[in-house]
């Protein structure tokens, strides 16, 4: 005979609770779709990007708008995305974000011209910025349990840190055995598998007062971020001291400062300073801020090497990046729920930084003929490891404590700073390895050897940058970040009834 205990009366919430855990855990499920479809798309189509030019026929030099098109829209309408997730509702957001990609990409992948490959690009960052912010912002009010919080952003860290490597794989196989069109039309299957879920599974918003926007912060912040991510994208193919480059640079920090000013006037601002003053928020920001700028060199000029000096097919090289994801899923699971709790945010992600930046150090030893499985893989696992749990515990420590009505500006906050980083890492290491390659080129006889040896300077130059940049994130998030376990969000109900 078995014997069952009554505690007493059990409150609404948690029999809420228990009833819609298996539900919670579906969300995720919904929302690590959507991100990884935006994440991926950020390196997919650099895969697909020389056959798609071949087939449209457009030049070298028009290029690089395929890619700066989709960065422009995605970084600077991230914040007025999130703003708007949190007046109108997350569920409303979301589903008009996966909607409006899904119709982007559909067109992108139907494109006959150069112009309408580049509009499609935008139309996808535009709806990104909605889509990206209302997912992370619906995780943070879904969980707040700590240890299901703690488990829920350890596998949304892996979904996101993964994705540009799952894009490199994906990308190959599509462009290799489909077309490059197909690297735009996956998107419509993982958006119609997201948006089942999010009409099933997330409640309706119902609004209880009149939404107000800072529209004089939305315009200046918006043209700041555009202004920063154009200075840095021009400055990758017209040098540092171009005119453009610098009224560019210089306008948009200008208009943050504007922008910073113009917060602490209005009634409703669009960034709540209070989300950005908090340390372990902050911390957050930059250590997403600091992957962004050093992880453009793990997949670029890694990319590079493995395809142009060791001759690896697409297909290949995608295969190459998987012990990365492999350690990057691995300490993404665990360091939240195991490491977190006992030595505190600052140490994971300080150690984060400091493993990554050993398996940078490890990647500057690749030369002409090195072998993968004594050059590449070590490094690729130290960096999985390293950037996976460092990249988990800030985005819980990105949204810890907000208010719920805060949470999609917080959650923008967190993909504002990985663009605005990855868009500086790609005009620095750019520049500083054709510089590396230039003076290597011009100090030794001409011939192919050189040029091919060059090249290898160029690659290892950026990884050591790249070493430098995440062992001053590991000083600064030393100094700056407290080490107590960031406080969960304010929750609200999500799930459908």
């Amino acid at each position: 005979m078995t014997t069952t205990l009554d505690t007493g009366p059990k409150s609404p919430a948690a029999t809420g609770r228990r009833g819609s855990h298996a539900l919670r855990w579906w969300v995720l499920a919904v929302l690590g779709i959507a991100q990884l479809m935006v994440v991926l798309d950020a390196t997919i189509v650099n895969i697909a990007l020389p056959a798609a030019q071949a087939d449209l026929g457009f030049g070298d030099g028009d290029r690089q708008w395929v890619i700066t098109g989709y960065a422009l829209a995605f970084g600077s309408l991230l914040l007025l995305g999130g703003r708007l997730s949190d007046l109108f509702g997350r569920r409303n957001t979301f589903i008009v974000g996966l909607i409006g990609f899904a119709v982007a990409s559909a067109i992108g992948g139907a494109a006959t011209s150069f112009e309408m490959l580049v509009a499609a690009r935008v139309g996808q960052g535009v709806f990104g910025a909605l889509l990206a912010p209302a997912a992370l912002s619906l995780l943070t009010v879904t969980f707040t349990e700590p240890g299901e919080r703690s488990k829920a952003f350890g596998i949304f860290g892996a979904v996101a840190g993964t994705g540009g490597a799952i894009g490199l794989l994906l990308g190959g196989v599509l462009t290799e055995w489909a077309s490059w069109r197909w690297a735009m039309y996956v998107n419509l299957i993982f958006a119609a598998v997201a948006l089942v879920g999010a009409m099933l599974l997330l409640a309706k918003h119902t609004a209880t007062t009149r939404p107000k926007l800072d529209w004089y912060g939305t315009v200046t912040v918006t043209a700041a971020l555009f202004g920063i991510v154009y200075g840095f994208s021009h400055a990758e193919s017209h040098g540092w001291s171009d005119p453009v480059t610098l009224a560019f640079l210089l306008g948009g920090v200008a208009l943050l400062a504007v922008f910073g000013w113009i917060e602490t006037k209005v009634a409703h601002p669009l960034l709540p300073l209070r989300i950005v003053a908090d340390r372990t928020r902050g911390g957050s920001y930059l250590t997403v801020f600091v992957m962004g700028v050093g992880m453009f060199a793990i997949f670029l000029f890694l990319t590079f090497y493995m395809q142009l000096t060791l001759q690896y097919t697409p297909i290949v090289t995608g295969l190459a990046f998987l012990p990365m994801v492999a350690g990057m899923v691995a300490s993404s699971t665990t360091a939240p729920s195991l490491l977190l709790p006992r030595v505190g945010p600052k140490v994971v992600i300080s150690g984060g930084f400091l493993i990554a930046a050993a398996g940078m150090v490890w990647l500057t030893q690749i030369g002409l003929d090195t072998s993968y499985v004594t050059h590449i893989l070590p490094a690729l696992l130290l960096l999985g490891l390293g950037l996976g749990g460092a990249m988990s515990v800030a985005f819980q420590g990105a949204t810890a404590g907000v208010r719920h009505e805060d949470a999609g500006v917080a959650s923008a906050m967190v993909n504002t700073s990985q663009q605005v980083g990855g868009s500086i890492g790609t005009a620095l290491l750019s520049t500083i390895a054709a510089s590396a390659m230039t003076g290597y080129v011009s100090s030794h006889e001409p011939g192919p050897l050189t040029a091919a040896q060059g090249a290898i300077e160029s690659y290892t130059t950026s990884f050591w940058w790249a070493s430098a940049i995440f062992v001053a994130g590991a000083l600064v998030i030393g100094v700056l970040m407290p080490n107590t376990v960031p406080a969960p969000a304010e929750g609200e109900p999500v799930l459908a009834h």
